[in-house]
């Protein structure tokens, strides 16, 4: 009977082994495994003939920020603009023609290198954004949601709001951007730079940020917050 036991102990001993092995061999599968990348910046970018790209490999050695010290100089112009962008040096550009469509490669030096892995899919899209923006544009929407809430355009140049506070509020309409308003607690922003039409956005957003219990204040595009109830004593 004893022997028996010991048997069934020994049979579950080696049962429990083989489990927790085959569970490490797992766990060993999967953080050894290959993280997944992004593949954006190997993608062709196509572009109109309405669009002229020039890329002036001549490094910069006086640049607006540090980082851009010994970069290339790539200019996008269109019907809505001009656009330049600095390029790293590390960053490689091919420009291609196929069935009479306008190619652009983008490439690194080493993509083993982790900063040049990330500046890759980050300047690839840097340059759509661009290319977007001096053919289409870009258009933002800011509402104004709450009680006598209103905006209108002075002086051509200012922006000029109502916001429930003792005196109208006035922003300076940044060059580049066109504003309008379409409705009293509308306006509509449009630009070739994404960036700086967003920007501006979420400076007029300041004046007034969403608030969840009466959800009013000031949103940009299709912006909402979820409603809060208050505390009831």
């Amino acid at each position: 009977m004893a022997t028996m036991i010991t048997r069934r102990f020994g049979a579950c001993l080696n049962a429990a082994s083989t489990a927790s092995t085959a569970h490490s061999t797992i766990r060993r599968s999967f953080t050894t495994s290959p993280a997944v990348l992004s593949h954006i910046g190997k993608q062709t970018l196509p572009f109109g003939s309405d669009v002229v790209m020039t890329h002036d490999q001549t490094p910069i050695l006086t640049p607006r920020v540090p980082a851009d010290l010994h970069s290339t100089t790539l200019h996008i112009k269109g019907p809505l603009g001009e656009h330049i962008l600095p390029i790293k040096p590390y960053i490689k550009l091919a420009f291609e023609q196929e069935q009479g469509d306008s190619l652009l490669s983008v490439s690194v030096e080493d993509p083993t290198i982790k900063e040049q892995r990330a500046m890759w899919g980050t300047t690839r899209a840097l340059i759509a954004n661009a290319v977007t923006g001096v053919t289409e544009g870009y258009t933002v929407p800011v509402r104004l949601v709450g009680v006598g809430y209103r905006a209108a355009i002075e002086g051509g140049n200012k922006l000029s709001m109502k916001l429930g506070y003792s005196h109208p509020v006035e922003i300076e309409i940044p060059e580049g951007i066109q504003c309008t308003t379409p409705l009293p607690n509308k306006i509509m922003l449009q630009g070739n730079n994404i960036q700086k039409v967003k920007e501006f956005a979420f400076k007029i957003r300041k004046w007034r940020e969403p608030e969840p219990y009466n959800q009013k204040g000031i949103f940009v595009g299709d912006e909402t917050i979820a409603k809060k109830t208050s505390k009831k004593k």
